[in-house]
């Protein structure tokens, strides 16, 4: 019996205990880091809502928007393209996917913008609040390779618009790239 009382006392840092504890100290450690949003699940389901999206989509038709109650976005805007790519990036804790509007009017600009899928629709955000007071747009499908998109205000900008106001505008799918 005294043979055991001498191990337990030596288990310590500088016995045989502590390497195993320092290993199960390591792991834990380790696996409360930051996972890579791009790899979990949720991702991978996201990706799969979001592939039939992707691609060049040309507007074909859409409403013009002007905002008489704000002289410094009075000009009419026309939005000519929206490309969603399928390369991600990571926006604070989410992986969403890259992609780009372009517009013809006011200014002819291309924009950098983020999207995702959604099994209904794509949102896609990242206007800059100079140009206006949007928040996105809204992309759900209109037929068999068309998408019907609606333009997303964003309230906190400071315009006001009457409840119902709405811009909306068809695409199609661009066959190869430009």
């Amino acid at each position: 019996m005294p043979l055991r009382a001498t191990r337990s006392r030596r288990a310590g840092p500088s016995g045989h205990g502590w390497p195993a504890l320092a290993t199960l100290a390591l792991l834990v450690a380790s696996g409360c880091g930051p996972a890579d949003p791009c790899a979990g699940y949720q991702f991978k389901r996201l990706e799969r809502f979001s592939r039939p999206y992707a691609g060049h989509w040309v507007v074909a038709r859409g409403d013009t928007l002007t905002f008489p109650d704000s002289p410094p976005m009075s000009d009419r805007f026309r939005l000519a393209r929206v490309v969603l790519d399928t390369a991600t990036i990571v926006v604070g804790r989410d992986c969403v996917l890259r992609g780009r509007i372009v517009f013809q009017a006011p200014r002819a600009e291309t924009l950098s913008v983020t999207w995702y899928g959604q099994p209904e629709q794509a949102i896609v955000n990242g206007w800059p609040a100079d140009l206006g007071p949007f928040a996105g747009l809204s992309l759900a499908w209109w037929g068999q390779d068309s998408l019907r998109g609606s333009v997303l205000f964003d309230s906190r900008l400071g315009v006001q618009l009457r409840p119902g106001v709405t811009a909306q505008f068809v695409a199609g799918r661009l066959s190869s790239p430009p």
